[in-house]
């Protein structure tokens, strides 16, 4: 799984040369100076707040025996790196050379690795098509929002981890003998070459809408974050699985086909690879009818919401972009289960009314999921939704208007305030959706939603999907929206806990 402690691996056997061509043996890589030990290569990268030259001097007392950084961050360390003897690596792009160091200092992952991005549907995509997988025979992961799950298993703390990490992970799949992986590529993960030195048979694309517009500066930035994947990280040879019926689907066709990619094409539209000829829905899930280069497929599938069908199909056709065959592929759809937190069912009342959570967090989401829930509920149907505090305010209007055009009652509640006012985001939100009831205490929101639910209707906890943490200033307490829903339920509904 990497080089052993002590053994260590020379510069340049991690593809870095040092000022003056000297050499250095490290013992392993830190991006974070208190986990720096001796002999230590440190990565001071540049980042939002601050530079990690600032901790060049901790780590060099700690025993790093090299630093890799890009020109300002030599100059802003100038004066320890001077009594030093610690090799120095100035790279142009030290994120990225990091991100090479780590595939080289691990040395192993996965034989067939994926990575899916887009704004919304990469985890559903990712574990989809490790279920296809496992349904085939492999030993398969997926490796994202809700950490390495599958064969092998370990926490992460973001959707795409830094290159160490990740690379880690991978390392330590394979050498549990997973053969398979699909990852999530987020645009934060692009932007900061985590996944560069990740070799990859085939990418997917999901879609594109408005979100994290507090780290990218506009529309155009995080486009070009998530192209990265195709444009960069996705080598010649890889193959290309994009849905065309997003707007910017066709955009990133292009941007693969310039670099030589094959392409396979997933949608509705007449002439797509992979085309969605129809989806019927049901109390319980969907039929589907697939078109795979000219072969008809009709499946019956157990997951609620359309979208989820397009996730299926795009799933299906990053399986075959690596080399699995149709009458493999196809059998396994119908046996796929509903992702955590995503239009995942919660609970039932009594009287047949149903309570779904979902990780709808953009104004985008947010009608997509309350949309594909909508054919499968008779009644009415309910919305909880909030926003996210230290995010991209300018969403948090366009969520309420989106709940309150698709859902008969709204409740506006808190999400994760983080540092921020709740009830000033609660605000914002109810900006967009001036009729909706706010209830800011989500426990109380979830249960004044659950008791308003007669037969037929259907309730959607919107924000949070898996997670089982509130974050309010820099306090994570426990809750779990599913968690919450079955207690509702059971206290309404008189049931034992």
């Amino acid at each position: 799984m990497g080089a052993v402690i002590g053994e260590g691996k020379s510069l340049s056997e991690l593809g870095l040369t040092a000022r003056g061509g000297r050499e250095a043996r490290v013992t392993g890589l830190s991006v974070d100076s208190r986990e720096v030990t001796q002999g230590h290569l440190f990565a001071a990268l540049p980042g939002t707040k601050v530079h990690g030259a600032s901790f060049i001097p901790t780590a060099l007392e700690q025993g790093a025996a090299a630093v890799l950084t890009d020109a300002e961050g030599a100059a802003l360390a100038a004066e320890a790196l001077a009594g030093s003897e610690a090799a120095l690596v100035i790279a142009a792009d030290p994120r990225q050379a990091l991100a090479y160091a780590a595939a080289l200092w691990f040395g192993g992952q996965p034989e067939v690795t994926v990575a899916v991005t887009g704004t919304n549907g990469k985890t559903s995509v990712a574990t989809f098509l490790r279920h296809i997988w496992q349904d085939m025979g492999f030993r398969a992961i997926n490796l994202g929002t809700t950490g390495v799950e599958g064969d092998w298993q370990a926490p992460l703390k973001h959707t795409t981890p830094e290159p160490i990490t990740l690379h880690r992970a991978l390392a330590g799949a394979a050498e549990a003998g997973v053969d398979h992986c699909a990852m999530e590529a987020s645009s934060h993960g692009l932007d900061q070459r985590r996944l560069d030195g990740v070799q990859l048979k085939a990418a997917g694309f999901t879609n594109f809408t408005q979100d994290h517009l507090d780290y990218h500066a506009d529309f155009e930035e995080y486009f070009a974050a998530k192209a990265g994947l195709f444009a960069r990280v996705l080598p010649d040879e890889g193959v290309a699985v994009i849905n065309i019926d997003d707007a910017r689907g066709v955009d990133m066709m292009a941007i693969a086909r310039a670099r030589g990619q094959e392409v396979i094409s997933v949608g509705e539209a007449t002439g797509c690879d992979l085309r969605i000829l129809g989806q019927r829905f049901h109390a319980t899930g969907q039929d589907l009818r697939l078109d795979w280069r000219g072969a008809v497929q009709q499946l019956r599938l157990g997951l609620i919401g359309g979208f989820q069908g397009q996730n299926a199909a795009l799933a299906a056709g990053l399986a075959l972009a690596c080399g699995a065959e149709p009458e493999q592929v196809f059998p396994a759809l119908e046996r796929l289960e509903t992702v955590r937190g995503r239009m995942q069912l919660a609970a039932t009342r009594d009287n047949g009314a149903a309570v779904y959570v979902d990780f709808a967090h953009t104004p985008d989401a947010v009608s997509t999921a309350l949309q594909a829930l909508r054919p499968h509920v008779m009644g009415r149907l309910i919305a909880i939704v909030g926003a996210g505090g230290d995010r991209d305010p300018g969403k948090r209007p366009l969520m309420g208007a989106a709940a309150t055009e698709h859902a008969d009652m709204v409740i506006v509640s808190d999400d994760n305030p983080r540092s921020e006012d709740p009830a000033s985001i609660r605000a914002q939100v109810l900006e967009g959706a001036p009729g909706a009831l706010e209830v800011g205490d989500r426990a109380e929101a979830i249960l004044r939603g659950v008791d308003m639910l007669q037969p037929g209707d259907a309730l959607m906890i919107l924000g949070k999907g898996h997670e089982t943490g509130q974050i309010v200033g820099d306090t994570i307490y426990p809750f779990d929206d599913v968690e919450q829903a079955s207690v509702a339920v059971a206290a309404l509904d008189g049931r034992g806990l």
